[in-house]
């Protein structure tokens, strides 16, 4: 019986990838033109208050017009932004958007390379190595070294640039780039970034969206293979459960990090063990009803 379930759940999630393939194109009108003015966009602020006013242009105005939010909001904005919280939004998206997975995965492996890369290379002091404690907002640990780019605005870029990219109509994308660019502040908000590291950070993660959906397009037939997506799910999945044990610097964000993962995970079995097998048990065979699904 056990083989049998396998060999079902196999052929639903290949039938289940193909469909995925199908509703996502190759190349989706516009994304790529709204990936590149949301880069140079973020590029020319960046370059000009660094140019212009200085590397630590902006924060304390920024910082302290954030300091009028309630502590909790400014926390689950920047929780968004770690490493493990868009792996585990991913699986939301994995078996519906297989290409999505794909180049969010590539993207995130890019954005990895420029983040780490630059940050060791130019070592910049952070606000509270800068800044007397009691002249701006501090929120969570009191980060000192590394702070050219901001890591969390690098990610933000990364996923929700790739959800540009796909998106269909202009309104979503215009959703998504208010949510990279909240979270992306939400690092000035908390007290742990200069402006300029979330303007150079955004870019690149935008910049890392546009390369890792270009390239997914150059192997979108390891969207469709079992075993490639099958890792992808299995490494989000990780993630996932790393919200549930991992440590979070953000204690007002740790109920919000722990549905995020339970919701995940309860998703992913949903959506790849427990509808198959019921629709299995039922009168047409697994994979047998298409859907049509909302945009990412």
């Amino acid at each position: 019986m056990i083989a049998s379930w396998r060999r079902d759940l196999g052929r639903d999630l290949n039938h289940a990838l193909a469909a995925g393939a199908a509703r996502t194109p190759l190349n989706p009108p516009g994304g790529g033109a709204w990936l590149a003015a949301w880069a140079l966009a973020c590029l020319t602020a960046g370059l000009t208050l660094r140019l212009a006013c200085g590397y630590h242009a902006a924060f304390s105005g920024l910082n302290a017009a954030a300091g009028t939010y309630p502590a909790w909001v400014l926390q689950w904005l920047t929780a968004v932004g770690g490493d493990a919280a868009p792996f585990a939004l991913a699986l939301f998206l994995a078996r519906r958007y297989p290409r999505v997975l794909l180049a969010l995965a590539l993207a995130a492996v890019l954005a990895i390379a420029y983040s780490r890369g630059l940050k060791p290379l130019f070592d910049t002091a952070r606000p509270p190595a800068v800044l007397p404690f009691a002249s701006f907002n501090l929120i969570g640990p009191a980060l000192r070294r590394a702070s050219f780019p901001s890591g969390h605005s690098v990610t933000a870029g990364a996923f929700f640039g790739v959800l540009v990219y796909y998106a269909r109509r202009s309104e979503t994308r215009v959703l998504w780039v208010l949510a990279a660019s909240l979270v992306s502040l939400s690092r000035v908000a908390v007290g742990v970034h200069w402006p300029v590291d979330v303007a150079f950070g955004l870019a690149g993660g935008v910049l890392s969206a546009w390369s890792g959906a270009r390239l997914g397009a150059h192997w979108s037939t390891l969207a469709m293979r079992p075993g490639p997506h099958l890792t992808l799910v299995g490494i989000c999945a990780l993630c996932a459960l790393g919200l549930l044990l991992g440590e979070v610097y953000y204690p007002l964000a740790r109920p919000l990090l722990q549905v995020l993962g339970v919701a995940a995970l309860a998703y992913a079995i949903a959506g790849y063990v427990v509808m198959p097998l019921v629709r299995l048990r039922g009168s047409g065979p697994v994979g047998s009803v298409a859907r049509t699904d909302p945009e990412p």
